[in-house]
């Protein structure tokens, strides 16, 4: 079983030298959002996604896909399809990878960041760099599933 544990910030400020940091573009779609079935490209690489029910923690399976499958299944989803750019930069120096996401397409100027953890407690214990805005973990209309549903 997979498990994913991640906190979830909006971004008022980007921070220094962000266009150094490595990047992948992703576009995701959403077959359905309850349960969460999502699929993504993500630079050259192509999933879908199982997320299950909770908010800090909750179970999450990715199965590969090829680009033939993945287009074929964005055809099928419903509401918006996401872009975004999704920067990797290093926090707590070193011990966490920070997602920036940088929102293009519909939610162009939306800007994300999210932090994933090995256990529960290490994600309480986390302190967030200054860059980081409103927490907004758990909070309902912040998830990407949801976003791709408002109209």
């Amino acid at each position: 079983m997979g498990k994913e544990i991640e906190r979830k910030w909006l971004v008022e400020s980007l921070p220094e030298n962000t266009e150094n940091y490595p990047y992948t573009d992703i576009v995701q779609g959403y077959l359905c959002v309850e349960p969460v079935i999502r699929v993504r490209k993500d630079g050259e690489a192509y999933y879908l996604t199982y997320k299950g029910n909770g908010k800090l923690e909750r179970e999450e399976y990715n199965l590969p896909l090829n680009a033939a499958v993945f287009e074929n299944l964005l055809l099928k989803c419903d509401g918006i399809i996401l872009e975004k750019r999704r920067y990797r930069i290093p926090v707590s120096e070193g011990k966490h990878t920070a997602e920036l996401d940088i929102f293009k397409g519909a939610y162009k100027g939306l800007l994300y960041v999210e932090v994933e953890f090995e256990n529960t407690e290490e994600a309480s214990e986390f302190k967030a760099p200054d860059w980081f805005g409103e927490e907004v973990t758990g909070k309902p209309g912040f998830s990407n599933s949801e976003l791709a549903m408002r109209r």
